[in-house]
């Protein structure tokens, strides 16, 4: 479990709309698979590159400084894991993170049913 420090920074990280904007990228990302183009082998990578990243973002095939540093910080706040492959830093949402969130925004909404004075 998270404690209220981690989930702070969780958050915070995402106040910012290019940052929301890139985890909800992420996010929906299905896990890509690199091809090998001598041998055709076949490896599954956790998530898109930080060039495809900036591409969505930004619209350039070129990464960006500052894509560069809301990746960083979305990284620092546990959000997002990146991982080299080779020349390529690939980027994927760290799952726990995201379900901790999930966990703690939903343990706030069955307080307030539980408490029938809540609203009154």
């Amino acid at each position: 479990m998270y404690r209220n420090n981690e989930m702070s920074l969780m958050f915070k990280a995402l106040g910012d709309p290019t940052r929301l904007r890139i985890f909800t990228f992420l996010q929906a990302q299905c896990c890509p698979v690199a091809v090998e183009t001598e041998t055709g082998a076949v490896s599954p990578l956790t998530g898109p590159t930080v060039g495809e990243v900036c591409c969505h973002v930004t619209g350039e095939a070129v990464i960006t400084s500052t894509v560069s540093f809301h990746l960083k910080e979305l990284r620092l706040a546990g959000l997002i894991t990146m991982e080299r492959s080779g020349r390529h830093m690939i980027c994927g949402v760290n799952r726990d993170a995201a379900a901790q969130m999930i966990a703690f925004l939903n343990e706030g909404q069955a307080e307030r049913k539980t408490n029938d004075d809540c609203c009154k």
